[in-house]
C-alpha cells in the first residue's frame, strides 16, 4: 500500500485569510498538499527549486508561487528564503462583496509561477496586507478585501510576459504547456496540439517523457483534470458547460473521465470544495 500523502495546516483557526513571513528557516519539505485553502507565496531572497504536481521550478526570485488546495508541493532549498505566504479559504472569497474577487482569483489560478520583472507595487501591497492582518483590527474585511483584489490584479498585470509572447523561446515540452495555459478552447487531442508547435504527435510524446516521465496525453489529462477542478470550484459553470469547454462528447463522457481521474463525480468535488 502507497504512503498516505501528508496534508499540512498552516492557516488559523476561525480565520479565513491569513499573511506572514515565509519562514527563514525552511529548507526541504516532505511532498504534501494543503486540502482546505489556497496558497500564494512571494520570495525576493532564496534558491533552489520548488515542486508543484509534476513540474520542477527553479526558485529565482523576485517570483510568485500558486499552489491550489488539491495540488502537491515541496521545496529544496539551498539558501535562506524571504518573502511572504498567503493563505486563503473558501469562506473569505464567498464573503467578498466585490464578486470580481473571485474571478480574478480564477484567472490566478491557472498559473504555478510567475517570474516578475519587477516586485516593488507586489512587495508594498504584500506589506500593506501583513500589517492589516497583524494589528487584528475587528471589522476590516472590506479593507483586506480590496488590497486582496488588488493583489490579484497586480499579479495577473506581471504574468502577462510569461505568457504566449515568450512562447518560442521555451522547450518543446514548455511550449506545449504554455498552449494549453491560453485563453482558448481545450482540445481533447494531443495530435491537435502537435500540428500547433509544428511536430509530430510521437516527438511530442517524446519529450514529454523526456521532461515529465509522463506521455503526452497523461500531460493533457493532468491538464484538463486540473482545469475542471479549477472550473468547478471558481465557476458557476454547469458540469455540461465545463464537458463542452474541456472538448468532451457530452456530459456523461465528462463525469465518467472525471470521477476515473480523481475518484469522485464533477458534483462530488465541487460540494466539498
Amino acid at each position: 500500500m502507497l504512503p498516505k500523502l501528508p496534508i499540512k495546516d498552516k492557516a488559523e483557526p476561525g480565520k479565513s485569510l491569513k499573511i506572514t513571513a515565509f519562514r527563514k528557516e525552511v529548507r526541504k519539505t516532505e511532498a504534501h498538499k494543503h486540502n482546505s485553502y489556497f496558497e500564494i507565496i512571494f520570495l525576493s531572497k532564496g534558491e533552489g527549486l520548488h515542486s508543484i504536481d509534476e513540474r520542477t521550478y527553479p526558485v529565482t526570485p523576485p517570483l510568485i508561487y500558486v499552489v491550489r488546495k488539491e495540488q502537491v508541493h515541496f521545496w529544496d532549498l539551498k539558501t535562506e528564503p524571504d518573502g511572504f505566504v498567503i493563505i486563503i479559504k473558501k469562506e473569505f472569497i464567498d464573503h467578498c462583496l466585490d464578486k470580481e474577487v473571485k474571478m480574478l482569483l480564477g484567472k490566478v489560478s491557472k498559473y504555478n509561477c510567475i517570474p516578475l520583472i519587477e516586485s516593488d507595487a507586489i512587495e508594498q501591497l504584500l506589506f500593506l496586507l501583513a500589517y492589516e492582518y497583524q494589528s487584528n483590527i475587528p471589522d476590516n474585511h472590506n479593507l483586506m478585501e480590496s488590497l486582496i483584489k488588488a493583489l490579484f490584479a497586480k499579479i495577473l498585470q506581471m504574468a502577462e510576459p510569461t505568457g504566449p509572447g515568450n512562447l518560442m523561446k521555451a522547450g518543446l515540452f514548455e511550449r506545449f504547456q504554455e498552449i494549453l495555459s491560453e485563453d482558448q478552447k481545450i482540445r481533447n487531442n494531443v495530435a491537435y496540439y502537435a500540428a500547433l508547435l509544428h511536430t509530430t504527435p510521437q516527438n511530442l510524446n517524446a519529450n514529454c517523457r523526456k521532461a515529465t516521465g509522463q506521455a503526452a496525453t497523461e500531460v493533457l489529462s493532468s491538464f484538463i483534470i486540473n482545469e475542471a477542478k479549477r472550473l468547478l470550484v471558481f465557476t458557476d459553470m454547469t458540469a455540461l458547460e465545463i464537458s463542452h469547454v474541456l472538448d468532451f462528447k457530452d456530459n456523461s463522457h465528462f463525469v465518467k473521465y472525471f470521477k476515473r481521474c480523481t475518484g469522485q463525480t464533477p458534483k462530488s468535488f465541487r460540494s466539498i470544495s
